[in-house]
């Protein structure tokens, strides 16, 4: 009888042994979960923080010039030795046009051949732009008549003798190159989209779909070169104009990597529509494509319209494209086969040039400012588009 006794309590023991490995698995289990829940916490948070001192020591380096404290006006009252002397250490250091700790590490000798030479450069210097603060907002956004100009005009030329940082025709080729790829991607990138998802057969849809968002993973360098050395030639020959990069080159290549952003969030806006509304309406007796065109699209349309504020979005803040194909020239223009000059390929040709620290940095910084200001904006006037044009689709419902 003894055996029969003991059966029950080995079976109860190895239950007990196996529930209690379970309580271990299972707690090891929820400390893995909140580790993997704080890591990915740490990241999301880590990516914020690194965006946000991105922007502060953006605004940090504009600052100074968008607040009227930059003055780069040449044409300034010759210092004798003695006035020099009883300046301040930081206004001598402008005076020269060196740092503090440049000014500091100068002997008296060298100190005294630098103020020398300033007073000589500016009694020579005749010019009554030169008396002028160019990094002023005036001469940055409103045309001036220049010496040897016969009208006022908007230019920009930052390593000119006397510098012009007028920032008018970079928007202006900045709007023309972003209105020229939008132009062409935003029909092509929505039809696609509109075919895949409605009209394509399935095996169809499987290559169209991929073929399409791998063109977001061509290097945009790589769109550029295609641009400037087969597309620039191809309009050329077709339209004869005199300007062999411009701003319908640069705009068109820009479409090729503008297109795969606008197809993939409208493709998802248009596969998200209900079944029901194109069971609804093939019932009814309308063609497939006029249940695309007149059912499927008015319903995702938020969505698509959120397609093309990202696809501005991408398209105007686009370099090594623009930087390529659109001839770089800050000429104020209305025609797409004039050249332009965009604001990001402004900075990235100029930006690596500069004197760290003087006018013509800050003001690249300025801009650099300015165009983050321009695309935050139109994503929140585009997201709030998207919610109005929801909140009227739904109540229509």
């Amino acid at each position: 009888m003894q055996p029969a006794l003991e059966q029950p309590s080995v079976a109860a023991a190895s239950a007990a042994t196996g529930a209690h490995r379970f309580l271990i698995v299972r707690q090891r289990w929820r400390w893995g979960e909140w580790l993997a829940e704080r890591g990915i916490l740490l990241v999301s948070l880590s990516s914020i923080l690194i965006i946000l001192l991105i922007f502060a020591f953006v605004g940090r380096e504009a600052l100074p010039v968008a607040l009227g404290r930059v003055n780069n006006a040449r044409a300034q009252k010759p210092l004798t030795l003695t006035e020099a002397g009883e300046l301040p250490a930081d206004r001598l250091a402008g005076y020269l046009g060196v740092t503090v700790a440049e000014l500091k590490s100068y002997d008296a000798e060298t100190l005294k051949a630098l103020i020398e030479l300033k007073a000589e450069e500016l009694q020579c210097i005749d010019n009554p732009d030169a008396r002028r603060n160019t990094t002023s907002w005036r001469l940055m956004l409103w045309p001036h008549r220049w010496v040897g100009y016969d009208k006022a005009e908007y230019i920009w030329q930052p390593t000119s003798e006397i510098p012009k940082y007028n920032m008018v025709p970079l928007f202006i080729g900045s709007l023309k190159v972003t209105l020229v790829a939008l132009v062409f991607a935003v029909p092509l990138g929505v039809a696609a989209a509109l075919y895949v998802s409605q009209l394509a057969p399935v095996k169809v849809r499987e290559v169209i779909k991929p073929t399409i968002e791998l063109l977001a993973g061509i290097p945009s360098v790589v769109l550029g070169f295609f641009a400037l050395i087969v597309l620039a030639s191809i309009f050329q020959n077709l339209f004869h104009y005199s300007s062999r990069l411009n701003a319908l080159v640069g705009g068109v290549a820009l479409s090729l990597a503008v297109i795969p952003v606008i197809f993939t969030v409208a493709e998802d806006a248009l596969t998200s529509v209900p079944r029901s509304y194109t069971e609804a309406a093939l019932a009814l007796g309308a063609a497939p494509w006029q249940v695309a065109w007149q059912v499927v699209l008015p319903a995702a349309l938020p969505g698509v319209f959120a397609a093309c504020v990202l696809g501005f979005g991408r398209a105007i803040g686009e370099t090594m494209i623009v930087l390529m194909a659109s001839g770089n020239a800050s000429i104020v223009s209305a025609s797409i086969l004039d050249s332009c000059r965009t604001i990001t390929a402004t900075i990235a040709a100029e930006l690596a040039e500069v004197v760290f620290g003087g006018p013509h940095y800050r003001v690249l910084f300025l801009l650099g400012a300015m165009l983050f200001a321009i695309t935050f904006l139109t994503n929140l006037a585009g997201d709030l588009i998207v919610h109005r044009l929801k909140s009227r689709l739904q109540g229509a419902h």
